[in-house]
């Protein structure tokens, strides 16, 4: 069983519920004995603490566990910069939709013992790594645990591209963009865009097509090794943009090479022992139920 005697803390301040909701994490865990780590960031904004407060480095070094109270955008940020070190992640809900942030504020104290308990289900969640290129030299990278998104940027105007998979030329297009998602990613942006629902153990990566030219391109799923290269065309007028998780961008240029592929690191995510993809789907995208007899 894992012992869990150094937790990290990671947060997004949008509100006083989340300060209530973090003061409250930081009592219970000092009641639990824990040592607590404070990421520098929230540390600056919560005052009041006794916590130490440390970097996001120093927090995937040291931490034996990470809880982060907020949304999935706190979460992925989270997950990009401690995907590396290995260590667990638990998510707080203090966002809207929270497939990946599954703890309600109101069960902290008894979700959360149980975790510490050893009471609970973890997930290997893959991350993506681009790459931009031109002219064969890098200009621009990022990671990403949702999407990556060739997109126009501020100009509504469609982008010419080639797109390869694996060394393989699979098609050239003209379209408002491109969305390659991985399973975490599916009921995010990708599922917007018409993209299939993917179960996170999926080893899979789906590529969605943003509003295409031609009614016959349709989303591809393909192997979550596959190595993807996206070659701008040379004619494009503007400047395509190329977002990681809708958190950071690159501006590419006519010519360039976006390369994408699955990185060496993995996220661990936390559930409770009663985590449900299929009821996640069911609450936040609104399935139906039972049928009523």
């Amino acid at each position: 069983m894992a012992e869990f005697s150094t937790i990290g803390l990671i947060g997004r301040l949008g509100g006083d519920r989340a300060v209530y909701t973090l003061k409250r994490l930081i009592k219970f865990l000092e009641r639990e004995n824990k040592h607590v780590l404070l990421d520098d960031s929230l540390s600056r904004v919560l005052p009041d603490h006794a916590c130490e407060s440390v970097s996001r480095e120093q927090l995937g070094q040291r931490a034996d566990l990470v809880i982060v109270v907020g949304g999935d955008g706190s979460l992925l940020g989270a997950a990009r910069s401690l995907a590396r070190y290995k260590v667990p992640v638990l998510g707080v809900n203090r966002g809207r939709l929270g497939f990946l942030t599954d703890i309600s504020p109101d069960d902290i104290d008894e979700k959360v013992s149980e975790v510490l308990a050893g009471k609970f289900m973890m997930e290997s969640r893959f991350l993506l790594d681009m790459a931009v290129t031109r002219n064969g030299k890098p200009v621009g990278q990022g990671d990403a645990l949702n999407d990556v998104v060739l997109h126009p940027g501020q100009f509504i105007r469609m982008i010419e591209f080639e797109l390869y998979i694996d060394g393989q030329f699979v098609y050239s297009q003209r379209s408002d963009g491109l969305i390659v998602s991985t399973p975490t990613g599916s009921t995010a942006y990708a599922l917007s865009g018409g993209g299939p629902i993917m179960h996170p153990r999926l080893e899979a990566i789906v590529l969605v097509p943003m509003n295409p030219h031609t009614l016959s391109s349709r989303p591809i799923v393909v192997d979550g090794n596959s190595e993807i290269k996206i070659l701008i065309g040379d004619h494009n007028t503007t400047s395509p943009h190329v977002t990681c998780d809708g958190q950071t961008h690159v501006v590419a240029e006519p010519g360039d090479e976006i390369h994408i592929h699955k990185k060496p690191h993995r996220l661990q995510l936390i559930h409770p022992l009663n985590h449900n993809f299929y009821e996640t789907c069911r609450t936040k995208l609104g399935w139906g139920s039972h049928l009523v007899d």
